[in-house]
């Protein structure tokens, strides 16, 4: 079920399970998980986009090693909030995935997740062919950083 509330995710999603964060490129999708008590977001891989068939495959396999309670895809809105054909794209990928997989599936806005990746990556020092083989993992690390931590606030309100 797609849910675009990560309050929705947090009521819908499998308990005592770890959130898998994906920032979908067209050419890579860079794949984050969390630790089972959804406080921190780590960069896992970064996978080589084909067919959507073999990148759900490849994402479920992710999914069922690693026990993921939850899939949170970072959407990519233009700067001014609106959505254009990335979002759209997102979107379709998300309503496939549905027909593979019964978890919660949502959407955390992912706007300038690249740019800070970027930044992180360079205060680490980090090389440049280093970062063109990692940043999509940090930025989908960030992403899902993002979503556990309005999770948290949500859980304590409660």
């Amino acid at each position: 079920m797609i849910y675009n509330d990560i309050a929705d995710i947090v009521t819908h999603a499998k308990v005592s399970e770890a959130w898998m964060g994906l920032d979908l490129g067209t050419k890579t999708i860079g794949v984050a998980v969390s630790d089972r008590l959804l406080s921190s977001a780590t960069p896992l891989l970064t996978l080589q986009r084909k067919k959507f068939s073999l990148d759900a495959q490849a994402l479920l396999l992710e999914i069922s090693k690693r026990k993921i309670g939850a899939i949170i895809l970072g959407l990519p809105r233009n700067m001014d909030g609106s959505e254009g054909p990335r979002c759209q794209s997102t979107r379709a990928f998300a309503r496939n995935l549905t027909s593979l997989t019964d978890l919660a599936i949502g959407f955390w806005d992912e706007r300038l997740s690249t740019v800070a990746a970027e930044r992180i990556l360079l205060e680490a020092d980090t090389t440049r062919k280093r970062r063109a083989k990692v940043i999509d993992q940090v930025a989908a690390g960030y992403i899902l950083q993002g979503a556990l931590d309005r999770a948290h606030h949500i859980r304590a309100k409660q």
